[in-house]
């Protein structure tokens, strides 16, 4: 599939089936993210994947999930995530910054496991302290994010944003992500001037 279509297909998925990940998929991944663009190519970021059944939950219990939707947007047993990998900054290598070229290489991951069928829920909102202590992360290394991956069991769609851009989900268990309209975010030639064509 080509990737403009993968990118419009793209969305967060936080209902998983148990199907295990292919390990050589999560290694597929983190060499995307590998290859990303880096700034001064410094490439600070380093990556841990977690499959291990033990550590599964532990990884788990870090994350805290889609705060517009309460205890409904967590995953319940039998929903959950069935591979995790953790995005590291190395500050002996980057002291500062070093977070667009973890937005570079997060997508990269993203990308490679839609393209193999698989969803992924990017997620920063974490325990830090724990996730370090659980994975023996040393403290030389920025927690940036964690990307949980696993076969989607969910189905969300794009809709108009209208007055809001909380995401729901209806009676169906359809998830709704509202985004701005495309004439609104681009402006061509100078900053006022709105596309209004047709969207691409």
């Amino acid at each position: 599939m080509a990737v403009y279509d993968l990118i419009l297909r793209r969305r967060t998925i936080r209902r998983f089936r148990q199907d295990p990940v292919p390990l050589n998929l999560l290694l597929q991944m983190v060499n995307a993210a590998r290859l990303a663009p880096s700034g001064a190519n410094l490439q600070p970021l380093e990556y841990v994947v977690v499959t291990d059944e033990a550590l599964l939950p532990q990884v788990f219990a870090a994350t805290r999930w889609a705060a517009y939707l309460g205890e409904e947007g967590t995953p319940k047993e039998g929903e959950r995530p069935r591979a995790y990998i953790v995005v590291l900054i190395n500050r002996r290598v980057r002291p500062n910054g070093g977070y667009h070229d973890c937005g570079a290489a997060i997508e990269n991951m993203i990308l490679v496991a839609l393209e193999a069928g698989f969803g992924t829920c990017w997620i920063g909102s974490l325990d830090k302290n724990a996730l370090r202590s659980t994975l023996d992360i040393p403290d030389d290394y920025e927690i940036d994010s964690v990307l949980a991956v696993g076969a989607p069991a969910e189905r969300a769609v794009v809709e108009p944003m209208t007055d809001s851009v909380r995401y729901y989900r209806d009676g169906e268990g359809v998830h709704h992500v509202p985004k701005r309209a495309f004439r609104e975010v681009c402006h061509l030639n100078c900053f006022g001037t709105h596309y209004d064509g047709p969207e691409p």
